[in-house]
């Protein structure tokens, strides 16, 4: 009888497993690197997302060029959006990336910020004029130019082409103090450790420490365009659909909100 009972207990506990299951694994969060401009957007349209389905993505934000080698390294990100064409087309030439997925997602537009309780210059606006040189080093009055990498990072390449159109890159050149991204940039000036800054306007309005002084045109540098694209190396079964609801209206409210513009968008022209 016991060694009945005992049978009868084991084939019990044996046959729990098939009835209940093991509990249902979490799906793996979507791997997203992103440039660092684009921070308050995207985490309030992942935010979105995650709302409307349960999912989840995890952001990594940095410098474009950055985010570029460590995917064309083999970091395990399943999107990519670039704040310039041109490091989605190094990632894209590295093999790095899934043909057929990119498209071109934002644009923005570039400004001079100060911080937000200071006076650049006599007057409160400064001119992008012929001799934006001499005007921009008495703003300075000795102090620093905060700008993203001039070299390497979208933000900083995009301002350089802006100095460089309008006469002013060789005067100020010597004081630029150059940031490893466009947010640490903005919180140089924001923190009042460069009395001005070249950021987007979506960086200018995410903070209250920093005021616009002018608004650079659109023809001073080349077009600011951000690319979004699937990684060759994702195998996350979510990112297409992740990608997918970046293009939603939903989520392009949650873009427009910060100041960008969604190429393809109704009344964007383009």
């Amino acid at each position: 009888m016991a060694i009945t009972r005992r049978i009868w207990l084991a084939a019990v506990l044996a046959a729990l497993p098939l009835v209940s299951g093991p509990p249902a694994l979490a799906a793996e969060p979507v791997v997203v690197f992103a440039a660092a401009s684009l921070k308050n957007a995207l985490d309030d349209a992942s935010a979105l997302w995650t709302k409307d389905t349960g999912k989840t993505a995890r952001i990594s934000y940095a410098g474009s060029n950055a985010l570029a080698k460590q995917i064309e390294a083999g970091a395990p990100a399943d999107l990519f959006i670039s704040a310039d064409e041109a490091w989605m087309d190094y990632a894209e030439k590295a093999g790095a990336i899934r043909p057929g997925s990119r498209f071109n997602f934002l644009r923005n537009s570039l400004v001079l910020i100060a911080p937000a309780g200071a006076n650049a210059g006599s007057d409160p606006q400064i001119a992008l004029a012929p001799d934006l040189g001499t005007t921009l080093s008495k703003a300075l009055a000795g102090g620093k130019l905060a700008m993203a990498n001039t070299e390497a990072v979208p933000a900083g390449k995009y301002g350089k082409a802006a100095l460089d159109k309008l006469g002013g890159w060789d005067a100020v050149k010597g004081q630029v103090a150059q940031a490893e991204n466009v947010r640490a940039a903005l919180l140089l000036v924001a923190r009042g450790e460069a009395p001005l800054g070249i950021v987007y306007a979506t960086d200018a309005a995410a903070d209250r420490g920093v005021r616009v002084v002018a608004t650079f045109p659109s023809d001073s540098h080349p077009p600011i365009v951000y690319p979004a694209a699937l990684t060759e190396d994702s195998r996350n079964p979510d990112a297409e659909a992740l990608l997918a609801f970046l293009k939603s209206a939903p989520a392009r409210a949650a873009f427009e909100r910060q100041g960008f513009t969604v190429i393809g968008a109704p009344g964007s022209g383009h």
